[in-house]
């Protein structure tokens, strides 16, 4: 009888492009688990909902031999490998703080006589790997990005023709996604390869329409990458960068390869600055004051009263995600025209987004708070009508998402101060003048440089 060794499955939902699978399949019959922690299944109910949805489409693409164990890893895998006799359990290596201990919980509860491999990680590079000259991390993305290049990876790896699947009794049935109010899309592998095919057809114009909300120009891949239905190695693989748009695309996916190895280095900067020496900037308070709750809980609901902000959260509130442009415009807003510190947003975010992955989430929301791997100054303040004119210049992203101002043809709805009719069907007043707060953004920053 052939020994059997497990493979444990985590950000890694496929059989494509899946180094560890075929690293389990040269020790024996492959037994794919995947283990519903309890901290998986209640941070979210929207990124629940998508992992259960990416599990039940790996099941069917596994022809239903991954076993399912609830419990916690370092709990549920030496049991299992006891059970099952397995010497070694393999793993996509994890970079994220909290998987990075959970692993070495389960190391430390498999003991010597059964071995955590990893072989792979969710990244065209492994976050760590890459150093600058002076052997110390990246801080700044173009030197990271060229270095990542440089670098390289290896093509795709193949599903092993000598795969066979292991058995094993126990298997709890997958859970039923939770009830939510968001619209959801499917995650799978199948999904996540029709999608990629369908932005191909397109990405000859991504560097040009990337930033415009209001058209379907982006490849909307974060949330299958998140789960890991797709590699970012089989997206390379189809990208020519003597092609603009596929150069540009590789450098967004670039992005989320420096994000992931800076928090790898910094893992206390998924909560906290970055940057130290901006530690002292003073923010107002969405706990204990009020006033300032009240202008958090607008600014959630979309209702600012500046068009293009409030389009971006509540398109985030209707399907689980928001355009980068616009990530950015609403980030903005909260720390330099509210004056909240970026962590709660960033919470707020990660409840919501059906792609909330800790590293790009953090460090996007700190890059733009300035108070990150950002090399311009925290000075720059997103103006969120100018942003709005310029990458919706027609309004069609802003009517899409709020009604109240679907009377407003053209430009106007990004300016309904200036209409005679523009508050007539129920949309609200700015809560806050931006050129006012922009000021005291500069100010509070400059007294805390001085």
């Amino acid at each position: 009888m052939s020994p059997t060794s497990i493979l444990w499955l985590r950000r890694d939902l496929r059989m494509n492009d899946l180094p560890a699978l075929g690293a389990a399949a040269q020790h024996g019959d492959v037994l794919p688990v995947f283990v519903l922690d309890e901290r998986l299944l209640s941070e979210s109910s929207v990124r629940t909902t998508c992992l259960l949805r990416a599990l039940r489409s790996a099941q069917e693409s596994y022809d239903g031999h991954i076993l399912i164990r609830q419990g916690k890893a370092e709990d549920v895998l030496p049991e299992l490998a006891k059970e099952v006799g397995a010497e070694t359990i393999h793993i996509s290596a994890e970079s994220q703080p909290w998987g990075r201990i959970r692993d070495q919980r389960v190391r430390n509860a498999l003991g010597e006589d059964v071995a955590l491999v990893a072989t792979g990680s969710p990244y065209a590079v492994t976050p760590g790997t890459i150093m600058n000259q002076s052997g110390k991390p990246f801080q700044v993305f173009t030197p990271f990005s060229k270095a990542w290049r440089a670098h390289g990876w290896p093509p795709p790896a193949t599903i092993p023709t000598s795969l066979k699947f292991a058995r094993a009794d126990g298997s709890r049935e997958i859970p039923e996604p939770p009830h939510v109010d968001v619209d959801l899309p499917e995650v799978g592998e199948d999904v996540a390869m029709q999608r990629w095919a369908d932005f191909l057809e397109v990405i000859d114009h991504y560097k040009e329409m990337r930033n415009f909300p209001g058209v379907d120009r982006t490849s909307m891949m974060s949330m299958h990458l998140k789960y890991g239905t797709v590699h970012p190695r089989t997206l390379l693989a189809d990208c020519d960068e003597r092609n603009p748009g596929h150069k540009h695309f590789v450098s967004e996916l670039g992005w989320r390869e420096f994000y992931a190895d800076v928090l790898w280095h910094n893992p206390e900067s998924e909560h906290q600055d970055l940057k130290p020496s901006l530690e002292d900037i003073p923010y107002e308070d969405p706990i204990n004051d009020e006033d300032v709750a009240g202008q958090f809980e607008a600014w959630k609901q979309g209702r600012t009263g500046y068009p293009f902000v409030d389009a971006g959260m509540r398109q985030l509130a209707s399907i689980g995600w928001m355009h980068n442009r616009v990530r950015m415009v609403t980030a903005s807003f909260l720390t330099k025209d509210l004056h909240i510190w970026w962590p709660h947003g960033a919470r707020h975010f990660m409840q919501l987004l059906r792609d909330g992955d800790p590293a790009s989430n953090s460090h996007g929301w700190q890059w733009t708070a300035g108070t990150g791997t950002d090399a311009s100054p925290y000075f720059r303040v997103f103006n969120p009508v100018t942003q709005g004119l310029r990458f919706d210049p027609d309004g069609d992203y802003v009517r899409q998402w709020i009604p109240e101002l679907r009377h407003l043809e053209g430009k106007r709805a990004h300016e309904p101060w200036d209409q005679l009719d523009g508050y007539g069907h129920g949309y609200p007043e700015r809560i806050v003048d931006h050129a006012r707060e922009r000021d005291v953004a500069l100010e509070r920053y400059g007294q805390t440089r001085s």
